[in-house]
């Protein structure tokens, strides 16, 4: 299949594939759209099953980043990069070099930052070969401690304040003694339940990696669930913060929960999904609106900018989501689909 065939390919401007032999570099970078400004999009490192799976997904993200952009209200476009391959056994300084290479063979058209299997340490390994990297140092935090270019507490933030803004308009009320899943422990769901936990919400947490429900179960009296139980749990509040696709025809059924608001990137299997969910009475709130803060906090770092300044425009998150809320139900219509259109207007316009 040619990648203009592919069904997730939506008028991407260029996706480039890259194999280094030396390193074992095997990875794709996907630009959707510059309309706004530079492609920029976080390279995930994962081990896929195969070239078709890396391809649906950076084709999926980068076009997701376009949206969260335009969302977020910032000068930016959307790309994405994936390396196909385990980062706890493949990942290699060498391999790292190669990819930096290889982002800044698109000579500035697309600005790669951190995503699932890559760190700061990687991204700095990254940048000795290219000008295009962002995240390897930063000036400023939402709280005012001192930065290290990881946007995932700046994520994991702006994803706390669309959920309580999701719980206040779909439940009216805050967020103590609120039942709340999180699917994925890792740098942002971890946080997130931190957040979530000094708020008083009850949390129910589950990983691939065990190590990291374990602590979320030690600091935070988290209750452990296995993968597969999650989304039949009798809970307000489901949190993907893992990997997409998980509102599925197999999970939906299952979901007893008002409110799904969670860090994970195209949550929804199907676009189709979020009138499933709307029909259910489930409020969703749209990934790519929801967990902008790291690309926000990304985008304060190229400039001048303040602590408060980060931190009032991921505060921006909760207003935006009412607002695609209030949208939704005076139009009838599902809130991932009226926060396209909101963004479509934004990144199409020619004026």
């Amino acid at each position: 299949m040619s990648v203009f065939e592919h069904p997730e390919f939506d008028s991407h401007e260029h996706v480039a594939f890259c194999h280094d032999k030396a390193s074992g570099l095997s990875a794709i970078i996907a630009v959707h759209n510059t309309q706004l400004g530079p492609a920029l999009g976080g390279c995930r490192m994962w081990p896929y099953g195969n070239s078709n799976e890396a391809l649906n997904d950076v084709l999926r993200l980068s076009k997701g980043m376009t949206y969260k952009s335009a969302m977020a209200n910032l000068k930016l476009g959307g790309g994405k990069s994936v390396i196909i391959g385990d980062p706890r056994q493949h990942k290699s300084k060498a391999l790292m070099q190669a990819m930096g290479k290889f982002v800044d063979s698109l000579g500035g058209q697309y600005y790669t930052a951190e995503d699932s299997g890559i760190s700061v340490t990687d991204l700095q390994t990254m940048a000795t070969q290219s000008d295009y990297i962002t995240g390897v140092k930063a000036n400023y935090h939402y709280n005012g401690e001192k930065p290290d270019g990881n946007p995932a507490p700046s994520t994991a933030y702006g994803v706390f304040v669309g959920l309580k803004a999701s719980v206040q308009y779909a439940l009216n009320c805050d967020l103590k003694d609120v039942k709340v899943a999180i699917q994925g422990v890792g740098h942002v769901g971890y946080r997130l339940a931190k957040h979530l936990h000094e708020h008083g919400a009850k949390l129910y947490v589950t990983d691939i990696y065990p190590e990291g429900v374990q602590r979320a179960v030690n600091e935070f009296g988290a209750t452990p669930v296995s993968p597969d139980a999650l989304y039949a749990l009798d809970v307000d509040v489901i949190a993907p913060c893992a990997l997409g696709a998980s509102i599925n025809d197999e999970t939906l059924p299952q979901i007893k929960a008002k409110v799904i608001a969670g860090a994970a990137n195209n949550q929804l299997a199907r676009e189709e999904m979020g009138e499933c969910l709307r029909q259910l009475g489930i409020l969703y709130a749209p990934d790519y609106v929801i967990n902008a803060g790291g690309v926000i906090d990304i985008y304060h770092q190229r400039m001048t900018s303040s602590n408060g300044a980060l931190r009032s425009h991921i505060e921006q998150i909760g207003d935006t989501l009412t607002s695609i809320y209030e949208r939704a139900d005076a139009q009838q219509g599902a809130t991932n689909r009226i926060a396209n259109a909101i963004a479509e207007e934004r990144f199409n316009y020619k004026g």
